[in-house]
């Protein structure tokens, strides 16, 4: 890992480290794993982005950004929401039209 200034992502904090993603213009180029102390406290929860300084392969220095954390967060939960709107197939839309035609063989389950 090359020292340097990164943006990182909580990705999860399990067996008493927290592993996070480093990003550099916008991709996931390396992860570091440290115990979740060293983070700030609001910063130990996965999803939370910092601004953080490398250098040795050691954190040096984690700053959280809550504004970051939360439009992060917003982007996330508006791409959950649009997938679980996603149409019906078109097999499954021809079993809704007979069900409401009363089609009693239309859909068995």
């Amino acid at each position: 890992m090359t020292d340097g200034e990164y943006t990182a992502v909580v990705d999860r904090v399990e067996d008493g480290l927290a592993v996070l993603l480093l990003e550099a213009d916008g991709e996931t180029v390396d992860d570091l794993l440290v115990p979740p102390e060293r983070l700030p406290r609001r910063a130990r929860t996965a999803g939370a982005v910092l601004t953080v300084v490398v250098e040795d392969g050691d954190l040096i220095e984690a700053r959280y950004r809550p504004e970051e954390t939360r439009e992060r967060a917003e982007r996330a939960q508006s791409r959950f929401d649009r997938l679980a709107e996603r149409p019906p197939k078109r097999d499954d839309r021809a079993s809704e039209d007979d069900r409401r035609d009363g089609d009693p063989d239309a859909h068995r389950g």
